[in-house]
This record gives structure tokens, sequence and C-alpha cells, in this order.
């Protein structure tokens, strides 16, 4: 072997191996941490975020209650960060329970919450965020810089966190 091949194949070697290692050090995926509704509701009073049901319930089987049961961490830590930047009020009306749309990103599975229509808050989203085209109901929709979607319903915003944004 000639010395430049030599160093060609050292070169390769020293290359496959940092690669490894940098491979190796990077975090696993891991599972999503769910909720329950009480630590869910402890988190965000701690916030100052109030939550309503027009059932005055939390049980997640009845669609007129608001639960967070089996929330996504991320979707509470999610509306926390809205709550901190737009300093705006802030009532969370919807979460897990049954009634919203199925799907892999959906309310039941953790990823979507709705809040009230409160100007402050709204005027921050559409302020904030750039538009995103209309959802297939007709809301306008609205999306974060870390993929997250804002959309506009005709008596409450449906966010859906695919991950807190910036927590």
């Amino acid at each position: 072997m000639t010395m430049l091949a030599t160093r060609s194949a050292r070169a390769v070697a020293v290359a496959a191996v940092s690669v490894a290692a940098v491979l190796s050090a990077a975090p696993s995926a891991s599972a999503v941490t769910k909720l329950t509704h009480s630590q869910a509701t402890a988190k965000l009073s701690a916030a100052g975020i109030t939550w309503s049901s027009s059932g005055n319930c939390s049980n997640r089987n009845v669609s007129t209650c608001t639960s967070f049961d089996q929330i996504n961490s991320t979707t509470i830590d999610g509306i926390i960060t809205l709550k901190r930047s737009s300093g705006c009020a802030i009532n969370a009306t919807g979460g897990t329970e049954v009634g919203h749309s199925s799907g892999t990103y959906s309310h039941w599975n953790g990823y979507k919450i709705d809040i009230s229509l409160y100007s402050c808050v709204g005027s921050y989203i559409t302020r904030t965020f750039p538009y995103a085209g209309t959802r297939g109901d007709g809301a306008p929709m609205y999306k974060s810089g870390a993929g997250n979607i804002y959309a506009k319903e005709s008596n409450h915003w449906d966010i859906l966190y695919y991950n807190c944004g910036g927590c």
C-alpha cells in the first residue's frame, strides 16, 4: 500500500469512528409522556391558565366534559409557553375527552387542546405565526416555527402541538 493510500484509509477510519461517536451520543427517541387530569390541571393552574367545562365535569368519556387525562406533557408545556410568550389570559375548554375528530394527532391521543377565543391571545397568534391556509372545515390555520398548528374555529382555538415548541 502506498503512503497516500494508507493516509486515505486512516482518514476514512477516523471519520467512521467520529460519526459512530456522534450517533451513539445522540439522545434516543422516547415515548410521549402522558399526564393524568390532576397533573395537567396542577401545571395549568401553576402557570395561571384556567380551564372550564360546559358540563362542569372532567370525565374523558363524556363529550360535554373537559378532560386532560392522557394529554401529552408537551401539549401542556406548549399552552404554558403560549401563555408566557403572549402575556394573555388563557382558558382551556377542550382536552382529551370524546367528541373530537379522530386521528393520530388528535385530542384523544393528547396532541390537541382547545382554548377560548380571547382577543389578546387571538391577536398574538395571528400576529406571531404565519397564516398556513384553511383547514378542510374552513378554519384558518397559523403555523409556528416549531410546526404546531393554531386553527381558529367558530368558538375556540383548536391547537395541535406536535411538540411544545420552545420548551
